[in-house]
């Protein structure tokens, strides 16, 4: 049995990963110098800023992308450290996207998007007909991979073990260990939650152990971006850190109040299948995440460009 389980699932959670960022790649082909020119030209005070970063992280599909993209912008002085701010807010909103998209659960489809996909790869003469194919191919891919994890993960429901251990993980601090270690071994977000809706739909977890696992998520995510401002400008260095503070503090209040957001999540799904709660929930918790925090940006910069100084230059004297 656990061979049965286990093979398809790292099949199918191999492919999705490769797909997400497949699709990301091609997208960011598609228009990257033209998202750079609309980064720096609607960016020009806080809540551009952030509905900027929503829609790119949409059209890219992966927060860290558009984040990292941010962060190279930062160190070439294209953006400032307060445009960047709201690219993050923005890119964190833009990001539950994906979960509403998977939660169609349309994988039956997906070889239709494939099929599709490699046609215009295949008959397309100019490049931009050929970048559609990609992207095509790239959310078939999505689709096929995550339609994998969710049927090699069907027979889960005759464990026992499995059930217990999914009931652990109704303890918030449990499940955001869970979500961050997931998120931050493979490196992507949309992955985790993408795995917890697939869970969800074979009714193998609870909304509360879904809840706490995509809290961690959002923890795990801000690793690649830290990483990414490694040995950049101290701009890009304190776009990195406003990004984790944000993402922390934001969990530490959905920790503090979970009881009541996950009741909010079931008042407003109504009767929806839990996985429309999974991804309700996270499209709800990053925007009251984003509401809650705006208020605060300015002290919080001020706070991160005092700890983080720019070098004084020395004045040269004849």
């Amino acid at each position: 049995m656990v061979e049965s389980i286990i093979l398809p699932l790292l099949g199918g959670l191999t492919l999705f990963l490769y797909a997400l960022n497949y699709l990301s790649d091609s997208l960011a082909q598609t228009a990257s110098d033209k998202l750079k020119l609309y980064l720096d030209k609607f960016t020009y005070n806080l809540f551009s800023g952030i509905l900027s970063g929503t829609m790119i992280t949409i059209l890219l599909d992966s927060s860290s992308a558009v984040i990292i993209m941010t962060l190279a912008l930062v160190k070439a002085k294209a953006l400032t450290f307060r445009q960047a701010t709201g690219i993050v807010m923005g890119a964190n909103i833009g990001t539950t996207i994906s979960s509403q998209i998977i939660v169609l659960n349309i994988g039956k489809y997906a070889s239709v998007l494939m099929a599709i996909g490699f046609l215009l790869l295949l008959i397309g003469r100019k490049p931009f007909i050929k970048n559609i194919g990609n992207i095509v191919w790239g959310f078939g891919l999505i689709f096929f991979g995550l339609n994998l994890v969710e049927e090699s993960v069907e027979p889960l429901k005759q464990s026992s073990g499995f059930t217990q251990w999914m009931l652990a993980m109704e303890s918030p601090l449990k499940g955001i260990g869970i979500g961050a270690l997931i998120t931050l071994i493979i490196q992507s977000s949309s992955a985790t939650v993408g795995m917890v809706i697939a869970l969800g739909i074979q009714k193998l977890l609870s909304i509360q152990a879904a809840i706490a696992i995509m809290l961690g998520a959002e923890i795990g995510t801000c690793s690649d971006t830290l990483l990414a401002s490694i040995g950049k400008s101290r701009q890009a260095l304190k776009t990195g850190l406003f990004h984790l503070f944000f993402n922390v503090v934001s969990v530490a209040l959905g920790l503090l109040l979970f009881d009541y957001f996950v009741q909010l999540v079931l008042t407003l799904s109504g009767d929806m299948p839990l996985e429309h709660q999974i991804a309700n929930a996270h499209v709800l918790f990053n925007c009251l995440g984003v509401l809650l925090f705006v208020p605060f940006v300015p002290w919080l910069e001020k706070l991160l460009n005092l700890l983080i100084q720019e070098p004084k230059v020395a004045m040269v004297t004849t």
